[in-house]
């Protein structure tokens, strides 16, 4: 029996939520539902305006939200990241730790300084991201943990580190250690942006194919450069043995390997769609694990991301999560 259900590496950030109004992206010519990275003084200037709307903030990063998923649901995993020596470092292991999360950076921090996610929500449940990747930036094949990768069920990697030459080789350390050890290998293409500015990143990280992947429908798109679902499906399978593909509102469709399975949303009034492709994947591979097929992971994870999406924040309580699996 694997120690942990899933091994993940991605971006440490700590994320500040907001909720705004679109004419506040207007008037800061921010371009909507997409992350950008910015420097630390944009980055600053952007946190001075926020000031007047209600926030909150959390550990986040894809990743870390889908592997605290994992363990709050009653699964364990572990996180290979990079974080520094301050006050937001300090915050974002403390809450990892109280989630469960088993980390490569206990007691060992580092200097620089932590990075920081700004979440602006409009009321249309968009989430607009602004992403000062900070000590972050040189994640590298040396934050990897072999001993963690082999004793797991799923190696999961973040779409996000291809935006960083380091990152991408970590991203491509850690697949290529998982396929040593037999270990499967679950991808997230993260966000359209990503996939857009940096399709030969998720190429070399690809390689010669992965175990599952994660996407969303723009992102599919993105990356096959197909205009539909079904022409897009036929692309992914040359490289992917299995994968889901959220379609917001219309569900999801997921690839055991053999046949396509179409999975039915949940009907919500979203509120807030920031962590819903996490929290999928993490439901999701959570459901792989306890022995569930696609069917009924995809049903899990369609349960759980409609839950996300109908409140403020990245994250359920933990009481949310455990009902998912009662």
């Amino acid at each position: 029996m694997s120690k942990y259900d899933v091994y993940g590496l991605g971006n440490a950030l700590v994320d500040m939520e907001f909720e705004i109004n679109d004419q506040f992206l207007h008037d800061n010519s921010i371009d909507k539902g997409v992350m950008t990275l910015v420097d630390e003084n944009q980055q600053h200037e952007l946190i001075e305006q926020l000031d007047v709307f209600e926030g909150h903030k959390a550990s986040g990063g894809s990743a870390a939200n889908t592997l605290i998923a994992v363990s709050s649901m009653g699964g364990s995993s572990y996180y290979s990241c990079k974080v520094a020596d301050d006050d937001l470092g300090h915050f974002y292991l403390d809450d990892l730790k109280a989630a469960g999360v088993d980390c490569n950076m206990d007691g060992k921090h580092k200097g620089g300084i932590t990075g920081k996610c700004l979440v602006m929500v409009t009321p249309d449940a968009e989430r607009t991201m602004q992403t000062f990747l900070g000590v972050s930036s040189e994640l590298s094949p040396y934050e990897v943990s072999e001993d963690a990768i082999k004793n797991c069920s799923f190696c999961y990697l973040e779409g996000y580190l291809t935006t960083s030459v380091t990152g991408k080789a970590a991203n491509i350390e850690a697949r290529n250690l998982a396929q040593k050890h037999s270990i499967k290998t679950a991808l997230t293409f993260s966000d359209p942006f990503v996939v857009e500015h940096f399709r030969d990143g998720f190429s070399e990280t690809i390689g010669d194919g992965i175990d599952l992947l994660f996407c969303n429908e723009a992102e599919a798109l993105s990356y096959t450069q197909k205009d539909t679902v079904d022409d897009a499906i036929e692309v992914i399978k040359t490289f992917s043995k299995t994968f889901a593909i959220t379609l917001g509102a219309k569900g999801a469709i997921v690839y055991d390997g053999s046949e396509l399975i179409d999975i039915d949303a949940n009907p919500v009034k979203a509120i807030d769609t920031n962590g819903a492709g996490d929290l999928f994947a993490g439901a999701f591979m959570f459901g792989l694990t306890r022995g569930m097929s696609f069917e009924q992971a995809g049903n899990l994870a369609s349960k759980a991301s409609s839950q996300i999406v109908s409140q403020f924040g990245p994250r359920l309580k933990l009481a949310q999560y455990q009902a998912l699996t009662a």
